[in-house]
């Protein structure tokens, strides 16, 4: 009885009790709106009468009713996260809001609920105590599935509260308490903790490029990817009609951040890596230092052109041919007459091959009538010689050809067909392929050389030197690599297509149609309708039209599915992560995709690895866009304890001391240590240590309000490359592929390039000295190493500790 009646004047029981009963109607709201939409879905898949036209509209509601259906569906979780008070006039209180994941309304058309994006919850985000914005109070709601666990109270103006209001305040900070829950592998949304820094990332306009600069953990790819869903939001005719890209360092980071926009209710966004952006090839190979610097340096876009231009060749001494049984001859003047005037063409290379064919087809003609007459004319005068024609009369003009245009064109389509002619202009003009010419670039020497010593004539400053050409050549049939990507798309832009594909299709396409349209004759004349007519003498319906109301092609393609499959698919936004990586010829390829410009690129020039990556956001991007570069800069640590922050910090003044580390929230519980191991006890200390943290974390305690499961717990131990092997041997139960398991198992084996853009509960450093010796990058390398843990460091090494280190405990 005492309980009871302490539990009632309890301020948490009962401020929870009556946001209980809100939530509650919130998901009696999120319910019946899935019901409509579920019936509406089922009587739009049932409406199948009707021809064409009746089809299409049946199955765009039935496209529309889904996407409504999944973004209803996936808010199950977290639906509502937080209210905000505004402040009353003194005499009552203000109007009070619901934020959550969506918009909802009640059964009177009310707004129950505010979308999160909505501009009527920003100030849920961008309130301060200095610019409250409005505000009373901000409360923080936290739900386990459809239940209210935990309340959160920020007051802003204690005088606009009313007397029960200020008697139920409770909580404590929400961030905090969601930084100490443990990994699970996956990257959750921070929709109810966003910080006003992040929040002016994600209102940021659509237009221009955004530069999101964050050291590790502050949040910016989160923020990036909740600015998608904003975008989205508040452009949904647009972006929904162009589509939105995100581009990832790697598939497990890809798999990493996957469930953020489904669960803020997006699903139209393609995802991909770099090397994933040329359609039909899916590229993950990484290459040596030496190898990615020069495939990323703009030398290559000459290089490519000059493949091309090098592949357009004139015969030394002419064309000599046989066709027919004749020999026929162009002479290199007019070889290079022809193809010159194809390249002035203007256009791409497999396109302007058809003038050249043609040209080409024109002057052996041309040659094989000269030889004709030329023979004809003998065998005349040998005739006349010997009196063969006494007696018949002379031609009105003698001198006069001997063929017509007809003739000509005739003798043109003859020599097509001739197979030593095409393999004759095939080799001085080839139709290729992107893939075609990067692959036999790459893995042949003469054809590299050649190119090469056309890209110096070209421009003289894109030259490369000998060692260069022997950094790109590579074994014939190597898979592709990331770095190949942009040159497979720099090909792609000059190559082109000749238009027999597309041509194909039509030829197709119009024999299926005559098909159809016969099918369908043949059933007004068995049904009598070809003979009904109207009062005007038309008919009631013909065979086109019968074919148009009954054609049929399969449900509409989403954007994302379209998009994902077209190359030249131009979209309506673009979010490169860990931006920093990417070379100026990979930022070729995605300036491709985004004409408009309109990008947020995510990254820290701190944490750049890649030989080719970025050294300063505006020598990379100023090329592409101008002055429409905006740079955010996020400069608040959310993930990194201060102890493991403080030695990273170390690392960086030596390696980039122009940067300027993130600040840490919070203090954490454990220091981090260095432990020294024996060369001979290496393949002992480490899966012991490593079984030990796997441990370690996923027995610690989680806080109030974190995951309900339970704290997962993930480890990594990071290695320089070369060890990778070897480590990965050591540990057999751990995941040591680049591949998304590594997310779900308790142990990770990861080089420092694969953990990039990940986060654990525990990271093991092997061998530091290594890491920093193994590129010129070496230094970013370990940074990016120590800041992948969220509570525990350890750093292995055998030999002694880099200065840089020696704030560890126990160095």
């Amino acid at each position: 009885m005492e309980q009871s009646q302490s539990a009632g004047h309890n301020p948490l029981a009962v401020s929870i009790h009556g946001e209980q009963e809100y939530v509650s109607a919130l998901y009696g709201h999120l319910d019946a709106e899935r019901a409509h939409v579920r019936d509406a879905f089922l009587r739009a898949q049932r409406n199948g009468a009707g021809g064409h036209g009746a089809l299409m509209d049946r199955e765009a509601s039935v496209d529309e009713q889904a996407r409504r259906l999944t973004r209803l569906e996936a808010v199950e979780e977290g639906l509502c996260f937080g209210r905000v008070d505004l402040r009353g006039d003194g005499r009552s209180p203000g109007e009070r809001l619901y934020i959550g994941r969506i918009g909802l309304r009640d059964g009177d058309r009310e707004v129950a609920l505010v979308d999160w994006r909505a501009p009527a919850a920003r100030p849920f985000y961008s309130a301060t105590p200095s610019a409250p914005d409005g505000l009373a109070r901000r409360r923080h709601l936290y739900t386990r599935r459809r239940t209210v666990v935990g309340l959160d109270d920020e007051v802003f103006d204690l005088e606009g509260l009313s007397e029960d209001d200020r008697q139920g305040l409770v909580g404590e900070a929400a961030l905090m308490a969601s930084l100490r829950a443990g990994r699970t592998g996956r990257m959750h949304d921070i929709v109810a903790t966003i910080q006003s820094e992040q929040d002016r990332v994600i209102r940021s306009s659509l237009q221009g490029a955004l530069v999101v600069q964050g050291g590790p953990g502050t949040g910016k790819t989160v923020a990036a990817l909740h600015r998608a869903a904003f975008l989205l939001y508040t452009h949904r005719d647009l972006l929904e009609r162009r589509g939105v890209l995100v581009v990832g360092p790697n598939p497990v980071f890809l798999r990493y951040i996957g469930q953020v926009l489904p669960s803020l209710g997006e699903t139209d966004v393609v995802m991909t890596t770099l090397g994933g952006l040329y359609p039909g090839v899916r590229a993950e190979g990484a290459e040596g230092h030496r190898t990615a610097a020069v495939k990323g340096s703009l030398r290559m876009a000459t290089l490519v052109e000059a493949a091309v231009r090098e592949r357009q060749r004139v015969p030394e001494g002419g064309l000599y041919i046989t066709a027919s049984g004749t020999d026929l001859f162009v002479s290199e003047d007019t070889c290079r007459s022809v193809r010159d005037r194809a390249r002035e063409l203007g256009v791409k290379h497999n396109a302007a091959r058809t003038f050249f064919v043609s040209e080409m087809l024109t002057a052996l003609a041309q040659d094989q009538h000269d030889v004709l007459e030329h023979s004809i004319r003998e065998a005349e005068e040998a005739a006349a010689w010997d009196g063969a024609f006494a007696g018949v009369p002379e031609m009105e003009d003698p001198d006069a050809p001997l063929w017509t245009d007809e003739d000509l064109q005739s003798a043109r389509e003859t020599l097509w067909e001739e197979p030593e002619v095409h393999r004759a202009l095939g080799a001085l003009w080839p139709d290729l392929s992107p893939e075609a010419l990067i692959g036999e670039l790459l893995s042949d020497g003469d054809r590299l050389a050649a190119a090469a010593r056309e890209a110096e004539r070209l421009s003289p400053a894109d030259a490369l030197s000998g060692e260069d050409l022997d950094a790109l050549l590579r074994p014939e049939g190597s898979p592709w690599t990331v770095g190949d990507v942009p040159l497979l798309d720099e090909a792609a832009e000059l190559l082109g297509d000749d238009g027999s594909v597309r041509r194909a299709r039509q030829r197709e396409e119009a024999r299926r149609r005559a098909e159809a349209e016969r099918y369908a004759q043949g059933v007004l004349e068995v049904t009598g309708l070809s003979e009904q007519r109207t009062a005007d003498g038309d008919l009631v319906v013909d065979a086109n039209t019968l074919f148009e109301r009954n054609r049929y092609d399969g449900p509409e393609r989403t954007t994302a599915e379209r998009a994902a499959e077209d190359r030249t698919w131009a979209y309506g936004h673009v979010i490169v992560d860990e931006a920093q990586e990417l070379s100026e010829m990979a930022w070729r390829t995605v300036m491709r995709r985004i004409p408009t410009r309109s990008l947020t690129v995510v990254g820290d020039v701190a944490q750049t690895g890649s030989a080719a990556g970025a050294s300063s956001w505006s020598s990379m991007l100023e090329r592409h866009v101008g002055g429409g570069l905006h740079e955010e800069r996020l400069l608040v640590n959310y993930r990194t304890p201060a102890a493991i922050m403080e030695v990273a910090a170390a690392v960086l003044k030596e390696v980039a001391p122009d940067q300027e580390p993130p600040e840490s929230v919070r203090e954490g519980d454990e220091p981090p240590r260095a432990v020294r191991v024996a060369p001979g006890e290496w393949e002992e200390r480490l899966p012991s240590l490593a079984r030990q943290e796997v441990r370690t974390v996923q027995t610690a305690e989680g806080g109030e309000h974190g995951d309900p499961e339970g704290v997962a717990g993930r480890v990594a131990v990071i290695v320089p490359d070369a060890r990778h092997g070897a480590v990965a041997a050591l540990l057999p139960e751990a995941e040591s592929q680049a591949s998304p398991e590594v997310l779900d198992a308790p142990v990770a084996v990861l080089t420092c390039a694969q953990a990039k853009g990940l986060e654990f509960d525990s990271v093991v450093v092997a061998a530091p000295d290594e890491i920093l010796d193994q590129s010129p990058q070496g230094g970013r390398d370990l940074y990016v190493a120590i800041t992948r843990a969220t509570r525990r460091l350890t750093v292995l090494h055998e030999a002694g500790l880099p200065t840089m280190l020696a704030g560890l405990d126990g160095a």
